[in-house]
């Protein structure tokens, strides 16, 4: 504690000393100019003085010299202008009393009597200004004595001026020494610091640079001064905490990195870890397997590796946190000369602070799924094709059989007939969806693309469902955000789209409901919303509400099949379909088509 001390009073010491002197040298400046200032002016008043009476008294000679010459003059105004004279003399006397200067003005004064009484003793006619006459002699040392007057003022003026002079450079001097003091001093104090503190600072900061790097073994100096040293004993403490904290992270770190790697290696599905840049980084053991590859693909690119240039992208776009429209189209891959399918999935690695580290892409093999999908579809197609004639033949002979039997309207035989035509129009829708739904999954089905009007296709929708909802007292209303452009697509087919989606709102909406039909524009598609106020969806089922052969609600009817054959329609489009519903509050249906 005691070297604190002396190290701190130096340190307060040195400063004020560089403080002190600096002030010192300022102020002696300054009341040096002072005093020069307050002399300069005091010269100045006095010398102002001095050259002021010497020139009012020349003049005034020169005036009483005119009325001597002159016969005719003025005897009063000759003897106004000598009391003047008398006057402006008593001041200057008066003057050089009060500053102790020479006597220039007594001495004028005494010769002005002589030059008065000389004036006096001449007779008019002798008046003259001659050398050898007394009047001339007298106005001429009169003259010499004023003229003697002004040139002490100026030559007092003169030696003033000099020396301000040398008292400037001597100020200027002593202001030199001052400074040169100054700066001998902050130089002595600085390079005492630079060499107390300097050298130990420098090696802290090495020392940092080489924790910054990872180097926890630094080696720090002793000096002198006991500050630096408990700075540097503790620095070495904190760097060597650091170094068994990095040892523990690192174990921590690597036990870490082996319980992720176990859980990647033991996911069902294959996953490749993509960073920043787009280049592999991990390939689990089923991904492997999925697509017969070894580490060696780690650090080549995505769409290289799989040989699919338009993957990369895809992977540009999730980088930089978008999202794909529509799920990928399956991998077709021949792994050891066997064909694969793989349905994969692209999704962004986000840090918490929400910056996207890099990407991830999960692999499923959809081989057997997409061969059973497709089987299906062909049993669907022909069991489709098949029952579709001998149902047509049913519905014609029941057609006839009913024109030739002939019931009561009220027996039992009619309500039979009316319950087997009913069921029959049935089986028939259904075997239509079927057909429909199986042509749409299996590519056969094929859009008729014209320039369309969103406002058209929703009129012409509200057109076709005025009687049913009018017999429910629903209201059916139309909102457009103009300007809406026109968009590309199967009028035919989204006016399906409009009836399926129109048909499950009427019928689930209750009486004096409304329904509104919405269409606005975002970026480069164009929204078409439905909603009802009905009794929505339970969020448990949205989920499943758009697979095939699916039906919720309580008011089910028909086999499942139009929402799935709506999104396959849109879908086809190139959009995409969604739902958004709060159970008690009503339902909207969405659909998302490009410009």
């Amino acid at each position: 504690m005691k070297w604190t001390m002396k190290l701190r009073t130096r340190l307060f010491l040195s400063i004020s000393a560089l403080i002190t002197v600096a002030l010192f040298g300022l102020l002696l400046g300054l009341v040096s100019v002072l005093q020069m200032s307050s002399a300069q002016q005091t010269l100045i008043r006095e010398n102002a003085v001095t050259l002021d009476l010497g020139l009012k008294l020349r003049q005034n000679l020169g005036e009483q010299l005119t009325l001597m010459l002159d016969d005719s003059a003025n005897t009063e105004a000759l003897e106004r202008l000598q009391a003047q004279f008398q006057q402006l003399l008593d001041e200057g006397t008066s003057h050089e009393a009060e500053k102790a200067a020479n006597e220039g003005f007594a001495q004028a004064n005494q010769h002005y009597q002589h030059y008065l009484q000389a004036f006096r003793d001449s007779s008019v006619p002798a008046r003259s200004l001659g050398a050898d006459h007394p009047l001339g002699q007298a106005f001429n040392t009169l003259r010499a004595d004023l003229v003697n007057a002004h040139k002490h003022a100026l030559e007092h003026i003169k030696q003033s001026q000099q020396q301000a002079h040398d008292r400037a450079l001597l100020i200027s001097s002593l202001l030199g020494l001052v400074g040169l003091a100054v700066l001998i001093l902050g130089f002595v104090t600085a390079h005492g610091i630079a060499r107390r503190f300097g050298q130990p600072i420098e090696a802290l900061a090495k020392a940092a640079d080489q924790i910054g790097q990872g180097d926890f073994d630094v080696t720090l100096p002793v000096v002198q001064a006991v500050e630096m040293n408990q700075l540097t004993r503790r620095f070495g403490l904190m760097a060597e905490a650091l170094r068994k904290h990095q040892a523990t992270n690192v174990d921590e770190l690597l036990a870490g990195q082996q319980r992720l790697q176990a859980v990647l290696d033991s996911i069902d599905d294959g996953l490749l870890i993509i960073d920043r840049q787009g280049h592999l980084e991990h390939i689990n053991p089923v991904a492997q397997r999925q697509l017969g590859w070894d580490d060696s693909r780690l650090g080549s690119g995505l769409g290289e590796a799989l040989n699919r240039p338009e993957l990369d992208e895809q992977l540009r776009l999730v980088l930089r946190g978008g999202s794909l429209d529509r799920p990928p189209e399956d991998l077709n891959l021949e792994i050891d000369e066997e064909p694969r399918l793989l349905a994969y999935s692209l999704t962004p690695m986000c840090h918490a602070g929400g910056q996207i580290l890099g990407a991830v892409m999960v692999l499923h093999d959809v081989t057997e799924q997409r061969t059973f999908e497709r089987v299906r579809s062909e049993f669907v197609l022909r069991a489709s094709h098949e029952l579709r004639t001998p149902v047509t033949g049913m519905h014609m002979a029941f057609g006839l059989l009913r024109e030739r039997l002939e019931f009561p309207p009220q027996s039992r035989e009619t309500d039979l007939f009316d319950t087997i035509g009913e069921e029959m129009q049935r089986l028939t829708q259904l075997i239509n969806d079927l057909l429909n739904f199986s042509r749409y999954q299996s590519g056969q089905q094929k859009l008729e693309l014209t320039p369309c009007a969103v406002d058209d296709l929703l009129a012409r929708a509200c057109e076709r469902f005025a009687g049913p909802a009018a017999d429910k007292q629903i209201e059916l209303k139309i909102e457009l955000d103009t300007p809406l452009p026109r968009i590309q697509a199967d009028p035919l087919q989204l006016d399906r789209v409009m009836d399926n989606l129109l048909d499950n709102a009427v019928r689930h909406t209750p009486t004096a409901g409304h329904i509104r039909l919405h269409a606005r524009r975002h970026d480069e598609r164009v929204i078409i919303s439905i909603e009802d106020n009905g009794e929505g969806i339970a969020y448990g089922q949205q989920g499943r509400i758009f697979e095939p052969f699916v039906q919720v609600g309580r008011k089910k009817g028909g086999a499942g099949l139009g929402l799935a054959l709506c999104k396959e329609i849109v879908q086809l489009h190139g959009g995409r379909m969604g739902v958004y519903s709060r159970p008690g509050q009503g339902t909207q249906f969405y659909m998302a088509l490009p410009v």
